[in-house]
């Protein structure tokens, strides 16, 4: 269970600057000034013992591209004593999705580890890290941009982040769903009008057509959603023939 205090993460990497400027900003940025997040950004390159603060170097039996060193990620983990789980970021790892967000949203914190160029040392990978996540099937430069996404999507998930706690409860992915559409004013635009449930003020029948629609959106656009829960319950089929989306 998530202590009172903040959730802690720590980031590994050489671009520090690039992580610290992500944490300046939007709801991560308020959450970190609120001190329900607290975020530690480790250079890699100041636990380099090389005087160039070299941080990779060519890999054994050659090919194309650099390795980062086992040393300075040893030495600039061991060093930070930074919260575990360690994960590293890159494509070997389990696929991120909001349940793994969800999971960790629970926790007292975790680390991540930013790889680069042709990745790590697999001494890293063996011997220092807990685990791997992968935030999907394409390369990256580096860890750093999926670590953003990783630290985002957990970050909004903590108690007083958001500004109204039944977005988190309403959104994409919640019961392997897409979120139903959304419209705000003018109720006209360009002659396409807003659907006339939502101005009836029939709170009942506005929550029937929002799941009916995040049901219909999930079956036309991810059908592997739905099928990752089991299809569709006789129930739902009704409420879907109940709004004329069958």
């Amino acid at each position: 269970m998530q202590a009172l205090g903040p959730m802690n993460i720590g980031v590994f990497s050489i671009f520090p600057d690039f992580v610290e400027a992500f944490l300046g900003v939007g709801v991560i940025g308020r959450a970190c000034q609120q001190g329900i997040l607290s975020v530690q950004v480790h250079d890699l390159r100041a636990a380099s013992s090389d005087p160039h603060r070299s941080v990779d170097d060519a890999p054994f039996g050659g090919g194309a591209g650099m390795v980062m060193l086992a040393e300075p990620i040893f030495s600039s983990v061991e060093q930070a004593n930074a919260p575990r789980p360690l994960f590293s970021l890159g494509p070997a790892g389990q696929r991120w999705n909001q349940q793994l967000a969800s999971e960790l949203a629970l926790t007292d914190g975790f680390s991540l580890l930013c790889g680069r160029y042709e990745g790590v040392d697999q001494r890293v990978r063996d011997h220092l890290v807990d685990d791997e996540i992968s935030v999907g099937d394409f390369v990256l430069a580096g860890g750093e941009v999926a670590a953003m996404v990783v630290i985002e999507s957990v970050g909004r998930l903590l108690p007083g982040v958001l500004g109204n706690s039944s977005s988190v409860a309403e959104e994409s992915f919640v019961d392997n769903l897409l979120e139903y559409p959304h419209y705000t004013r003018p109720g006209e635009f360009r002659g396409w009008g807003v659907p006339e449930v939502l101005l009836s003020g029939n709170h009942g029948r506005i929550q029937r057509w929002r799941q009916a629609q995040s049901l219909a959106r999930t079956a036309s656009l991810r059908p592997d959603l739905i099928a990752a829960r089991g299809g569709l319950s006789e129930a739902e089929t009704e409420l879907l023939d109940e709004f004329g989306l069958l």
